[in-house]
């Protein structure tokens, strides 16, 4: 597990070695605008499955997307009018929408009629999105049933497994550490598959 240190000085290189190590099928701990997050591409079915191994996290629940703009989210999911006009005002944010989705583009990690998508908020993330040219899974950084963190040393530690312990495998390759983020929950997810939407996470 590589660790990286993120500045303003080496924020260019640091964009080259994510984007190469994405493309590579790699999974990179990035901070965004809510907590640590752990990312991959997500129309790339090894680096999806080796998310779900290192969050240790049901097959049955699926894993949440991160998209560059509305425009994408509508190549993947079902957008009505009135949801596209909710999205144009909590996009880009902390707002995690379930959606019906649309077939046609491979993504795994997803369940098969639905989609959860969102457009982050963050430099780094929103760059990176562009230059990939793919969705990204977006899911926080943690192992399934413990919290989710701001903090990079807790994140860290979550992660961080005794040599030997045969479990190398399913750690992430790479580790980008921009200190600790503001306090933040992770974003609020909204069904809007169901009359009323109902809120999943607040």
């Amino acid at each position: 597990m590589q660790i990286l240190k993120l500045n303003w000085e080496n924020f260019k290189g640091i964009v080259k070695i994510i984007t190469q190590s994405i493309k590579e099928g790699k999974v990179i701990i990035c901070p965004t605008d809510t907590v640590y997050g752990l990312m991959a591409d997500a129309t790339n079915k090894k680096a999806v499955n080796k998310i779900f191994k290192i969050k240790k996290r049901s097959r049955n629940k699926p894993l949440p997307i991160f998209v560059k703009d509305l425009k994408t989210a509508k190549k993947l999911a079902l957008i009505n009018k009135n949801q596209e006009k909710f999205f144009k005002k909590a996009w880009p944010g902390k707002i995690t929408v379930v959606l019906k989705r649309k077939e046609g583009k491979q993504i795994y990690g997803i369940d098969k009629r639905t989609i959860a998508l969102r457009v982050p908020n963050y430099k780094l993330v929103n760059i990176l999105l562009k230059k990939l040219k793919c969705p990204l899974i977006g899911t926080s950084a943690n192992i399934s049933g413990k919290p989710a963190s701001t903090e990079i040393k807790e994140v860290l530690k979550q992660f961080t497994l005794r040599r030997g312990s045969g479990q190398e495998k399913y750690q992430p390759d790479l580790v980008i550490d921009t200190g600790n983020l503001p306090k933040s929950r992770p974003s609020l997810v909204i069904d809007l598959t169901k009359e009323p939407p109902k809120i999943l996470r607040k």
